[in-house]
């Protein structure tokens, strides 16, 4: 093991921005695009859980919640799995603290935003032209007037693998704060200066070394990342199967149906010289259909197996996207 435990986890991410106030408000500052006079400069935290946690992922997101002097609320949270079910629990989450509000502010009027921003240790944007972008900024706005918006809620997400540090000064404390996230680990033996010469990142460091941790943390430590790192492979492992479940069901409804199909529709187009557009056009359809066929199946499949082993019927809706009345149907028919 290096000089330093990765902050990326519970115990860590909490020691360094659940314990102190500073740190966590250069980092809030520095991930959200706030103009300079709604900068934050006092938090008090908040405590209690927004939602329940399931038993696979409890591991695997970490959050802090505070409000600022002006009764702004940020949600800080890493994540350390993605399934795209999280983006609703993250809008759900986020609803939830803006909800609250109503018990202190009868009005309106009064209610203040809620931002929730979220560190991604995955990659969930796959399209081709995201692929280098890494930060995701979301707003409730008019979509031919995209300056006219409401407010109340945003979201940021960071995609922590697609982040590469650049030069720029105009961000650079945006920029040696996910350094921090992503460079620092328990193989980090030496620190990068730029790290250690910022005051709050400097300090940041020197929470996640080692030696700040007992034993006892440490083991709590360790049993938190192979929870991670069980839970990973539990996902892996149902959407793999779901795959090529999906895939092989998918492929053989397709060349059923496609030929079928297209055997109809060469025919009528054969008449008059298109057989073979015919041909190709109902098996590409075909292919289409039964694939998105299989894989519905290959998912249910995977909820089954996954039941059968014990895994909470909320926990299979997380990594499956199966309905939860689907799941709870498949339970009882066990």
């Amino acid at each position: 093991m290096g000089k330093y435990l990765d902050p990326k986890y519970d115990l860590t991410f909490k020691r360094v921005f659940g314990e102190h106030k500073h740190l966590c408000i250069s980092l809030i500052n520095s991930m959200l695009p706030l103009d300079e006079d709604q900068e934050v400069v006092e938090i008090e935290y908040e405590t209690g859980e927004m939602l329940p946690q399931l038993e696979i992922l409890k591991f695997s997101i970490v959050d802090v919640r505070c409000t600022d002097n002006t009764g702004r609320q940020f949600i800080v949270e890493m994540q350390m799995e993605w399934t795209e079910s999280f983006k609703s629990r993250v809008l759900l989450n986020a609803s939830k603290a803006y909800v609250r509000q109503l018990d202190s502010a009868q009005q309106y009027k009064l209610l203040r935003p809620v931002y929730a921003i979220n560190f991604v240790n995955d990659t969930f944007e796959a399209l081709p032209e995201m692929k280098d972008e890494y930060y995701h900024h979301y707003r409730i706005v008019n979509l031919q007037h995209t300056e006219q918006r409401i407010e109340g809620l945003e979201f940021v997400f960071i995609e922590l693998q697609k982040f590469k540090p650049t030069t720029r000064a105009t961000r650079k404390l945006h920029e040696l704060w996910l350094r921090f996230l992503t460079e620092i680990n328990e193989h980090t033996k030496e620190a990068p200066p730029e790290l250690l010469s910022d005051e709050y990142v400097g300090e940041a460091m020197h929470h996640v070394e080692v030696g700040a941790y007992s034993k006892k943390q440490l083991l709590a430590y360790d049993e938190a990342k192979m929870a991670v790192m069980t839970a990973r492979s539990i996902l892996l492992e149902t959407e793999e199967k779901g795959r090529a479940e999906g895939l092989e069901e998918g492929l053989a409804k397709g060349r059923e149906g496609g030929l079928e199909e297209g055997l109809a529709k060469g025919l009528a187009k054969g008449r008059e010289g298109g057989l073979e557009e015919g041909l190709t056009k109902g098996l590409a359809k075909g292919r289409e259909e039964g694939l998105e066929e299989g894989l519905a199946k290959g998912r249910a499949e995977v909820a089954v197996n996954a039941l059968k082993k014990g895994i909470s019927p909320e926990d299979v809706h997380e990594f499956t996207g199966l309905p939860l009345n689907e799941i709870l149907k498949l339970k009882n028919d066990l």
